[in-house]
């Protein structure tokens, strides 16, 4: 065997390696990423408008299981309430146990007798003044509203309700992150609450996706490495074949 035949046959069989580790490593980061995000998120359709335009009746969103201590104002929801209706229900969050809440000064909801700006309501749409009355928010439970502030059946359809509209934070199972299909990416964070105390932070759903996304990469590109290096060593082998045939 001649020295580029042996050269040619360790190229290759070191291309083999780096095509199998690819491979191995691609299909660690594309299951492990599914895995991963199937136990830290659940799908869920929406079957209202109550939260538009945020979220359209129909979208499918991608909703982090949390505990329900670990809500914050302006975090949007996944929960059920037995006087509800006791059926998974998406709603924004917007005064936890001991805020006061009232609408409307200016045309704003405010929490603590602070205006909120909340970007995220309808173009145009103004809360109607007086839609709804000062109420104390009991320890342990939270206020929730939709975006579509005149069709949703949220914690103001309930304030008769023991508890004044409002829901226990063990009600809620999830938060959602992300609208899922159609692809319209992360929710935008509910920044007017940001004077009030802090807001959640997004879950990891960034990096499930860059865990499955960098897994399909490595997966195709190594599978496709290895044909290339061979390919490419048989055509270094057939030149320097005929560069010898010449020089001889």
């Amino acid at each position: 065997m001649s020295r580029t035949d042996r050269t040619d046959e360790g190229h290759g069989r070191l291309g083999s390696v780096l095509s199998g580790l690819a491979v191995a490593l691609g299909c660690v980061l594309f299951l492990g990423g599914f895995a991963w995000g199937a136990v830290v998120y659940q799908p869920y359709t929406v079957p209202t408008d109550s939260m538009s335009p945020t979220i359209a009746g129909g979208d499918r969103v991608l909703a982090e299981r949390i505990d329900g201590s670990e809500v914050e104002r302006g975090d949007v929801v996944v929960f059920k309430q037995a006087s509800w209706g006791n059926l998974p229900m998406v709603k924004r969050v917007v005064a936890v146990g001991g805020d006061t809440v009232a609408c409307c000064t200016d045309g704003k909801l405010t929490v603590n007798g602070k205006k909120i700006d909340e970007p995220y309501l309808p173009e145009g749409s103004e809360a109607e003044s007086g839609s709804i009355p000062s109420v104390k928010v009991p320890e342990g439970r939270l206020f929730l509203l939709g975006d579509e502030r005149s069709g949703s059946l949220d914690s103001t359809a309930h304030l008769t309700e023991a508890g004044s509209g409002t829901v226990p934070r063990g009600s809620v199972s999830a938060r959602v992150d992300a609208v899922a299909w159609p692809m319209n990416g992360m929710l935008a964070r509910p920044t007017g609450f940001e004077e009030l105390g802090g807001i959640s932070e997004p879950g990891p759903l960034r990096l499930v996706l860059t865990a499955v996304v960098a897994g399909a990469v490595l997966v195709l590109g190594g599978a496709a490495y290895g044909p290339i290096a061979q390919r490419a060593g048989r055509r270094r082998g057939r030149t320097a074949a005929k560069e010898q045939a010449l020089a001889g």
